[in-house]
């Protein structure tokens, strides 16, 4: 584990899946950690229990993203529980599903997609960044939706391909603070919300014999990635897409 000690970390979407793990992860390596939700109050909660239990420090702040002032009422949450304390690691991982394929995906949904998962991060980078220590950690949670031609997902993958681009351009520009910007692109990873996903007749099955590693991906695959991305071991790692799909659709075995 890494020494997150006197750190602050805050975690979008950590009411479940792979933000709760994330959040739950950050917090055993010493950070204090403000859980994010839009919805699910019982689950934040849940996550932010889990983490006292194991003698960590978290805390869950309310904001519906993809909605007018989400930013402000997020941030308000975030300093209250902060008080004074500057952040040192932002996770932007709250994220919208998949819309549907391009004949399906209705004009409200595209939008909403873009307001969560592209609006949301961007202008919460932009809030962070006064109150972000220099040496502090921005990390985005992207997709290998980015490098596959998934037919049912093509407004999903732009967004986070957006996302992609501006990790890049970010790490660019906050370097000279010694703010590194990283994204994780998971594959397909088994949670308690999709795991049902996965229960249709051979597809797990399918899905691990076009991954290199040969299974589904857990939560806790996604977490120690982000977890080193935070660390001091990573400080020389920015502008980067980490694939987090354990080598899914690399190509085929001969």
């Amino acid at each position: 584990m890494s020494d997150l000690t006197g750190r602050t970390a805050l975690v979008t979407g950590a009411s479940r899946g792979i933000g709760a793990e994330i959040a739950t992860r950050l917090a055993a390596d010493g950070a204090a950690v403000v859980a994010h939700f839009g919805t699910d109050e019982s689950g934040a909660t849940a996550t932010v229990e889990r983490i006292e239990r194991a003698g960590g420090t978290a805390l869950a702040v309310r904001a519906e993203l993809g909605v007018d002032d989400d930013v402000e009422t997020l941030f308000a949450g975030v300093e209250a529980g902060l008080a004074g304390r500057p952040l040192d690691i932002l996770v932007n991982n709250a994220a919208a599903a998949p819309a549907g394929p391009l004949g399906a995906t209705t004009r409200a949904e595209f939008d909403h997609l873009f307001a969560v998962n592209v609006r949301a991060p961007y202008f919460i980078v932009r809030r962070a960044l006064p109150m972000m220590r220099d040496g502090g950690r921005v990390i985005t949670i992207s997709s290998v939706a980015t490098r596959m031609a998934n037919t049912t997902q093509t407004s999903f993958a732009m967004t986070k391909g957006a996302v992609e681009t501006m990790s890049m351009t970010l790490a660019n520009e906050l370097g000279p603070r010694g703010i590194t910007v990283n994204a994780v692109a998971p594959g397909a990873t088994r949670t308690a919300t999709n795991g049902s996903s996965f229960e249709v007749p051979g597809l797990a099955d399918q899905i691990a014999a076009m991954t290199a590693l040969g299974r589904l991906g857990r939560p806790d695959d996604i977490a120690e990635v982000v977890a080193f991305l935070a660390s001091d071991a990573a400080r020389w790692i920015t502008g980067q897409i980490i694939d987090a799909s354990g080598g899914l659709l690399l190509g085929p075995r001969v």
